[in-house]
């Protein structure tokens, strides 16, 4: 059960220290014992309990600057044995993202970015909560909360703000309008790392329900792929009074008997559909070769010390999420176009670095219970995006039978796990196409 947490005081949160000068003073260890608060690479104003706070990023050059110094210090391994990435990211990939990363890249224009947009934390049962709020000048809008997951954040989303909130400006309609509203998990980005057990998706939901009533809204919908989906159909789950319906990029509609027959590795049933067996297929090479940090991180997040540690260690960790994204950013960082670019793959890990989040975040896969791809009877309109190179394309039988108020159900010619990030045009249109007839 979920347990209290005492209040995330700055002095009790736990951000990684950027201490260079301390370095060159002579400690022989200056980011051994670091215990600060967010203060040190972000500003917060206002304060009071139930209080919504201004923040603004502030990274010190300091951070920066030791960044690129643990990046060329990198104690490289040998090469893999094999031509392709089957024993993982490859050796040429990671020496790739390295040299853009320590040379070329320039977190100042993101944290820009992030400034340029109405940022904020409040407390909620007893932690911290980052969140990026922009409201429609349109009236009328449709509230929305979108739900990010791992190893992704807000960053991930960013692209479809203003096509959400400005619809007109990007090829929509007035009345397509979105108020958006897009958290850090937490342990996740600027959110406070929880000090005590218990922030599970069921937890999160329960938060995010309290954050949209703090900020006035009593009708909304909202939105999550991997974590983000978790979260979200555990909102629906809640059945708040305001919650319209939700739309997810990553269903979770495995039967039973194919989650079984997956289990224990047996052949793929002979009645499956021709989409059925493609989603078996793809489901079964995930389970056999692609969930290995999954089973860490939900059983031994603590021992993940030399992610913390290292940004390459970092960034290689994160890269081996699934193996179709894998793929496409090693294409992009052998300067390929592709829908991401080595600076979109780069803002993202620099904030896991700067806000050490590496292991926090990876709590969360202890903290859930849940199993992530069977069905959770979700009672409350439900909108499904399949995208092909996500880490299964739920077929439309298996999708229809998990959420009995499907609201839509479409199928997408490109895109994998980070949909948002990668088509961005797409997963917009997606979003009003879902939530037209709610409205």
């Amino acid at each position: 059960m979920p347990t209290v947490d005492l209040p995330n005081t700055p002095t009790r949160r736990r951000f990684i220290g950027f201490t260079a000068l301390a370095m060159l003073a002579g400690s022989s260890s200056p980011f051994a014992t670091a215990d600060t608060s967010v203060s040190d690479i972000a500003q917060v104003s206002g304060g009071g309990d139930g209080a919504v706070r201004t923040l603004r990023i502030d990274v010190p050059e300091s951070a920066l600057v030791d960044l690129r110094r643990r990046i060329n210090a990198t104690r490289w391994p040998t090469k893999e044995t094999v031509s392709d990435a089957t024993q993982g990211v490859q050796l040429a990939t990671m020496k790739r993202i390295a040299t853009s990363w320590s040379t070329t890249y320039d977190w100042r224009i993101m944290e820009a970015r992030l400034n340029a947009l109405p940022q904020f934390i409040t407390e909620i049962d007893g932690l911290d909560i980052h969140f990026i709020h922009v409201r429609s000048r349109h009236p009328d809008a449709l509230p929305i909360i979108i739900t990010h997951g791992w190893p992704g954040s807000i960053i991930e989303q960013l692209k479809v703000i203003d096509p959400l909130t400005n619809p007109t400006a990007h090829g929509g309609e007035l009345q397509e309008a979105f108020d958006v509203v897009i958290p850090s998990l937490p342990g996740y980005g600027f959110s406070g790392k929880p000090l005590s057990t218990g922030w599970d998706p069921a937890r999160i939901a329960r938060a995010w329900v309290q954050l949209m009533q703090r900020l006035g809204y009593t009708q909304y919908v909202a939105q999550g792929g991997d974590w983000g989906n978790a979260v979200t159909e555990q909102m629906a789950l809640l059945s708040p009074p305001g919650l319209l319906a939700i739309h997810t990029n990553m269903p979770a509609t495995v039967p039973n008997d194919i989650a079984n027959t997956l289990k224990n590795g047996e052949p793929a049933p002979a009645s499956l559909s021709a989409e059925e067996r493609h989603a078996f297929e793809q489901l079964d090479f995930f389970y056999k070769h692609g969930l290995g940090y999954a089973l860490e991180m939900a059983n031994r997040p603590q021992t993940l010390y030399a992610i913390e540690d290292s940004p390459i260690g970092m960034a290689a960790w994160m890269l081996d999420h699934d193996a179709r994204s894998q793929a496409l950013i090693a294409r992009v960082f052998e300067g390929q176009a592709e829908g991401l670019t080595q600076s979109d793959v780069l803002d993202n890990a620099t904030l896991y670095w700067l806000t050490g989040t590496s292991i926090s975040s990876a709590r969360l896969y202890w903290e859930n219970k849940l199993n992530f791809f069977e069905p959770k009877h979700v009672p409350i309109p439900v909108a499904v995006s399949v995208f092909p190179d996500e880490i299964y394309a739920a077929p439309k039988s298996w999708t229809e039978r998990a959420y009995p108020r499907l609201l839509r159900y479409n199928k997408l010619p490109k895109g994998g796990h980070f949909a948002a990030w990668e088509q961005p045009q797409v997963f917009t249109q997606e979003l009003r196409a879902s939530f037209r007839s709610v409205r």
